[in-house]
């Protein structure tokens, strides 16, 4: 391992995840900080953001994924910009391991550390489910959902066999959450749009499964608002199981705890979320569910009392809710939060890093919430305001539409609305994107022209 990087000339910052949170802060970092008052560090796997409440909109191809990702260097001039993992953390002597991809790991020393690293997929020990499941977290795998669903279709209309053709159009959602069921009523509505495509299938051919542990979905809106959503997926013919629980899918054949069993090639997997693993590698405090404990002004805290230097917030953290209206006490992990945390994060790392004693509260009522169910079609609830529909999904455009940062990607993104309404939504698939290099390698090992053929020739 590569020696300890120091940089004692400044303190530095380093912000773990370059994620909403992580990206946010930093620049109101660099905004404020004075000439030479600090380094700011952020590391992150990706050179980008990813603006999660689009992927969903990618898979189905209303937006184009370059443009639901955010360059990390080039919004975050002045800052130094790590794509690497951070692998473990040692607070107790301010340093943490630093793993590029292709190169060695390395130290880094810090002065402030911002944990702002996010979640990831909470899997279950279910047999064959990580042989055989995807989940919808990063820009990659809402590529290769959309791409996927269509080749699905594609294969399936050239299939003779009634029960291979059936599993290939067999679609399974496990997880009614609101990021489940906008992935499954996008991605439903895409399929039923391209279908018409073909002359070998129907809608009648293709089936979609939702299944969901409790007995309602989208906890984040009120109990009518989740009725009707379910009402609303199951006229359109999606299979809605409630208190239902995915047993086994080995083999990619599905058992149900309510006694049904059948084959599925495609089983997306969207049943919560934990927080980021690197935290269990860390000397700071966690809760039981692997949450990094901090105070509402963001500082982390232990049953010793306040970490100092140790910053936290976002997806990773529990961040008391001081408004009373979150989950248990805490802030529910959603952008909404992530957004309006950042601002006040950055502003008191400043004000620690200066040596004041006074920090700000982190403070914030929901607004509300906002699901796109498909073109044209939504949910949302703000306050004792429901909307259903056509007004919903445009409430929820224009709120993301707002909210993805930097001008040029809210030009970008209205920009494949607009078109999409007026060209139509795009259903073409890319084959081979995980194997770019099969046509080179089908051709290097071609057989050679005959000499008298060349000749010829």
């Amino acid at each position: 391992m590569a020696l300890i990087r120091n940089s004692k000339l400044r303190p530095r910052i380093l912000v773990v995840g370059g994620g909403y949170l992580g990206l946010t802060t930093a620049q109101n970092l660099l905004k404020n900080l004075g000439r030479g008052e600090a380094t700011v560090t952020v590391v992150d796997p990706n050179p980008y953001m990813t603006y999660l409440p689009f992927l969903p909109e990618v898979a189905a191809g209303s937006i184009e994924p370059r443009h639901a990702v955010v360059p990390l260097r080039r919004n975050l001039p002045g800052a130094e910009v790590i794509t690497a993992k951070v692998t473990s953390i040692n607070h107790a002597e301010k340093f943490a391991t630093i793993e590029p991809e292709n190169d060695e790991a390395f130290e880094l020393d810090y002065d402030h550390i911002v944990l702002a690293a996010g979640s990831v997929a909470r899997a279950l020990p279910i047999p064959g489910l990580k042989e055989n499941a995807i989940a919808l977290k990063r820009i990659e795998e809402a590529v290769a959902l959309r791409d996927h669903f269509l080749s699905r279709l594609a294969d399936a209309s050239l299939m003779e066999d009634d029960e291979e053709r059936r599993k290939a159009l067999t679609f399974v959602f496990v997880g009614g959450g609101f990021a489940g069921i906008e992935i499954l009523a996008e991605l439903e509505d895409m399929v039923r749009s391209a279908i018409a495509q073909y002359e070998t299938l129907t809608e009648a051919d293709v089936r979609f499964v939702l299944v969901e542990a409790v007995d309602r979905v989208m906890p984040e809106v009120g109990e009518a608002q989740a009725r009707w959503v379910v009402e609303h997926m199951r006229e359109r013919g999606i299979d809605v199981y409630l208190e239902t629980f995915l047993q086994d899918c080995t083999d990619k054949h599905i058992k149900l705890s309510n006694g049904e069993e059948f084959d599925a090639d495609t089983i997306v997997w969207s049943a919560g979320v934990k927080a980021n693993p690197l935290l269990i590698d860390s000397d700071l405090p966690i809760n039981e569910r692997g949450n990094v404990t901090v105070r509402a002004d963001l500082r982390v805290e232990g049953d010793d009392g306040v970490v100092e230097g140790a910053w936290a917030a976002g997806d990773n953290a529990a961040v008391p809710d001081l408004s009373g209206g979150g989950v248990a006490g805490f802030c529910v992990p959603n952008a909404q939060h992530a957004v309006r945390q950042a601002p006040v994060l950055a502003a008191n790392v400043l004000a620690a890093l200066r040596g004041e004693t006074e920090f700000k509260q982190y403070f914030h009522k929901t607004i509300g919430t906002v699901a796109g169910l498909g073109l044209y079609k939504g949910v949302s609830q703000m306050g004792d305001f429901e909307a259903r529909g056509l007004l919903a999904w445009l409430m929820h455009r224009a709120y993301h539409g707002y909210a993805i940062p930097t001008v040029d990607r809210k030009i970008k993104v209205f920009g494949n609305w607009f078109f999409n309404a007026v060209l139509g939504r795009d259903s073409m698939p890319l084959a081979d994107l995980d194997v770019p290099r099969k046509n080179f390698v089908e051709a290097a090992n071609s057989k050679p022209v005959p000499k008298k053929e060349a000749a010829k020739a």
